[in-house]
């Protein structure tokens, strides 16, 4: 009697050691943005972008850090912040400066527009 319990127990075990649990895979990480500076002639759809009229490379020292730092940067011309994946106005005005923020709410590029 013990050994057919024994013979039952090895089987039941072998066959739940056959039986693995499906393979769950990690949900994919979004992209996490670098710090860049737009400072260069580009052609947009509508209009011809002028090269850093708005003087953003003075403030490539705020790259990487939070946008809270922005109104301690003292500027005074006018200034758009966006979000991550946020809209931005479609107007473009070349003296604004633009600083767009990455998933972190910290500030990963700045150019004009």
């Amino acid at each position: 009697m013990l050994f057919r319990f024994s013979v039952i127990a090895a089987a039941a075990l072998t066959l739940a050691a056959c039986q693995s649990e499906p393979a769950v895979e990690p949900a994919p990480l979004e992209p996490v943005p670098v710090p860049h500076m737009t400072a260069a002639v580009t052609d947009g759809a509508l209009q011809q972008r002028e090269p850093d009229t708005c003087h953003a490379v003075d403030y490539v020292s705020a790259l990487g850090q939070p946008s809270s730092v922005i109104p301690s940067l003292g500027i005074t011309r006018p200034i758009n912040v966006v979000e991550w994946r946020g809209i931005e106005p479609q107007e473009y005005n070349p003296q604004r400066i633009v600083f767009r923020l990455d998933a972190s709410g910290n500030i990963f590029n700045i150019d004009c527009g």
